[in-house]
């Protein structure tokens, strides 16, 4: 059980680099072009597409053993469409915060409109830990090496 918990950290700490990664281009881009629905969607898609390729080195050379059985471009493969199922729960999720906040008015005026001026940050900051749960068990189950 200590080697799952290490292990969890590991991820965490990977996990966290991605997300300042994700983030900071995410915000980035919403600071530049604006934060119409459809700049969000593309700042999420970038943000969540670069940070990927540095999660996938940093995970398969610090949290996860490499299987070899299995050809790394296969698991590379895996490990991409995994992720794109990944980004997939992340749209939906970030959107479907945006929704709510567009149809529930406290949420619009609560704190004083606080809320409603970081529902995009929110959204992302919700959809990452979602995400990131999926993307945990599913590595585990379909890439790292089985003992």
């Amino acid at each position: 059980m200590s080697s799952l918990i290490k292990q969890i950290l590991k991820f965490g700490v990977v996990g966290g680099l991605s997300f300042l990664i994700d983030f900071a281009i995410y915000t980035l881009i919403i600071v530049i072009f604006g934060n119409a629905k459809t700049t969000v969607a593309a700042a999420a898609f970038f943000g969540f597409t670069i940070s990927l390729i540095f999660n996938y080195f940093t995970s398969m050379k610090f949290v996860f053993v490499h299987d070899e059985n299995m050809d790394r471009r296969k698991e590379f493969t895996i490990f991409a469409v995994l992720s794109l199922i990944g980004l997939v729960l992340n749209e939906v999720l970030i959107l479907g915060v945006l929704a709510v906040f567009d149809n529930v008015a406290f949420l619009q005026t609560g704190f004083s409109g606080l809320l409603w001026r970081f529902k995009e940050t929110i959204g992302k900051i919700f959809a990452t830990g979602v995400v990131m749960v999926y993307n945990f068990i599913t590595r585990k189950i379909f890439i790292e090496k089985k003992n």
